[in-house]
């Protein structure tokens, strides 16, 4: 990855002009305590504080803006009053890619970023202007929290600011960044927010490893307790990048698939991909995978068929450090921007767990606020089973993933690859929880359970095989033989049960699939009802009647 490159100049502060002239008078008085009052904030603590800065490996707050622009920032409420405050906060417009995006940035220079009353009320002031704005929201953090000095104001200041972005949440879509060492409400502020990317060597949580040794006495570093190793495993944060630099150019990324608001859809890009190309690399994959010894039980990794059906095969995965059995991304099919949410059979056979279901809501119900249609991908064996997960409360939070499909206003497709039994049938966008359309590959296994159904569909001859079995040895033939026997017949019944049952001919009969898709030709039959679903789609901000759960 490119090195970062630093500076002791602030890349946006303008030079003198050579020519002025110096007066002594009450206008030129005037004019120099406003230039002075300009520079300021382009000064931040000074040098030595920007030294300091970049010996921890870290930007200041004006050479980050410079990553995510080029153009020059519209700053907005510069202000600083006694002892600094207001001043370790930035915040203004900058044009993104030819869109305007709401920035917030802590001056670590600055009395290490914190927060007081005044930047508290200047930060929920930028973020309340996003909202009725309708533009998107970017905020890097770098924060040591609350302004221990101001007293209760520096609480005051984050609960402005807490508010302010809870009344902006699926309104403008938002994205946090995570730099240097934040706690407390440093912490609790950004994850409002609707995306978190993290970067190594950073920190954030409640208090940090110096309180839980006082308190707790317990030893532990601050990446142990909350670097992005951690965050990334529980879902905390969205994305992990390697240093700050990755993060601002995610960030970039990201909101290319971003709407700017709830009233918008995401932005279109036409593609030079062709749309009714037949895919070889599809049928290939297909084909070396349910042709292999193991059939139609080997598990393949869902994101190399993702690549098959984007334009260019380029998606962006979220979430991609916890509960890989389920995998959410933002892609384009035909330049619309759609959401994946697909079973994973290379981890746990793509089964659906508590860390599977809370990821899979969060995704559904963002693209459900922000008008993102969907591309269900369903290759699921169901939800598991087992002590743990009951106790941890699967009931509830596969119950919230089936509303938040259930919700989904959206239009929405479903692709059947392979299995699709029971409840994760039922739950994952079926016709009768609204799909806009259903299909499915020949590969498809729809039924009520999988291979251990036969032991209810056939449970007559499996019961006169066993006691066929139980004759045979009890008449003098050898115990392998009647094994063998027994194996023979069971496997048989096996067979009958994967040919008449385990296939899509009874849900295709029923019109719960509306067509069967060959192998290589998803991408062209997904981008023609897209283009038409979303030629009648009108994007708006949701109405209607909350749920009591979300």
């Amino acid at each position: 990855m490119e090195k970062t490159q630093y500076s002791l100049e602030n890349p946006f502060q303008t030079k003198a002009d050579p020519g002025a002239t110096s007066g002594s008078g009450i206008y030129d008085d005037a004019l120099k305590l406003g230039k002075e009052l300009i520079e300021k904030p382009f000064l931040g603590g000074g040098e030595d504080r920007i030294r300091v800065q970049h010996s921890k490996n870290r930007m200041t707050v004006w050479e980050r803006i410079k990553v995510l622009t080029d153009k020059e920032p519209n700053i907005t409420y510069q202000n600083w009053g006694p002892n600094l405050d207001g001043a370790s906060i930035i915040t203004g417009i900058l044009n993104i890619d030819g869109r305007d995006v709401a920035v917030y940035g802590h001056d670590f220079t600055l009395r290490a970023g914190s927060m007081d009353a005044t930047n508290g009320s200047k930060l929920a002031r930028l973020i309340m202007m996003a909202g009725e704005h309708g533009i998107p929201l970017i905020g890097m953090n770098d924060s040591a929290g609350a302004y221990v000095p101001a007293g209760v104001g520096g609480l005051d200041g984050y609960s402005e600011a807490f508010t302010a972005l809870r009344k902006i949440s699926g309104v403008v879509p938002s994205i946090m960044l995570m730099f240097g060492f934040n706690a407390g409400g440093g912490a609790y502020l950004p994850r409002q927010g609707s995306f978190m990317i993290q970067c190594e060597n950073t920190f954030f949580g409640l208090t940090g490893p110096g309180v839980v040794k006082s308190v707790l006495g317990e030893d532990i570093s601050a990446d142990d307790l909350g670097g992005p190793k951690v965050h990334g495993q529980s879902g905390v944060v969205d994305l992990v990048t390697n240093d700050e630099l990755g993060s601002l150019r995610t960030a970039i990324r990201l909101l290319s698939y971003l709407p700017d608001n709830n009233k918008s859809n995401a932005p279109f890009y036409p593609t030079s991909d062709a749309l009714d190309r037949f895919i070889y690399e599809e049928d290939i994959l297909f084909r070396k995978t349910f042709n292999s010894p193991t059939g139609m039980n080997t598990p393949f990794d869902i994101t190399l068929y993702l690549q098959q059906i984007c334009d260019h095969g380029e998606f962006f995965e979220l979430q991609p450090q916890r509960a890989r059995n389920i995998v959410t991304a933002f892609g384009r099919i035909g330049g619309h921007v759609v959401g994946f949410l697909a079973n994973n059979s290379a981890v746990s056979s793509g089964q659906i767990d508590i860390g599977a279901s809370r990821k899979g809501t969060r995704f559904v119900r963002f693209c459900n606020l922000y008008n993102i249609p969907m591309v269900f991908i369903e290759d699921t064996t169901g939800f598991l089973p087992g002590r743990d997960q009951e106790h941890n409360g699967i009931v509830l939070e596969g119950r919230k993933l089936l509303d938040s499909i259930i919700d989904l206003r959206t239009p929405r497709l479903t692709l059947i690859i392979r299995n699709a039994f029971g409840g994760a049938y039922a739950t994952f966008n079926s016709y009768f929880t609204g799909a806009s359309a259903v299909f499915a590959l020949p590969t498809a296994r729809i039924a009520v359970m999988g291979p251990a159904g036969k032991e209810y569909v056939y449970k007559d001859e499996i019961s006169a095989i066993q006691k066929e079995y139980l004759a045979n040895v009890k008449s003098g033939m050898s115990e392998k033989e009647a094994i063998t026997l027994r194996d023979t017949k069971l496997a048989q019944v096996s067979q009958k049960y994967e040919k008449e049952l385990m296939n899509p001919k009874e849900a295709l009969s029923l019109g719960s699939v509306s067509s069967i898709i060959l192998p290589g030709f998803t991408r062209k039959v997904l981008a023609k009802n897209l283009n038409f679903l979303m030629s009648k789609y009108t994007p708006a901000p949701m109405s209607g009647p909350q749920r009591e759960f979300e």
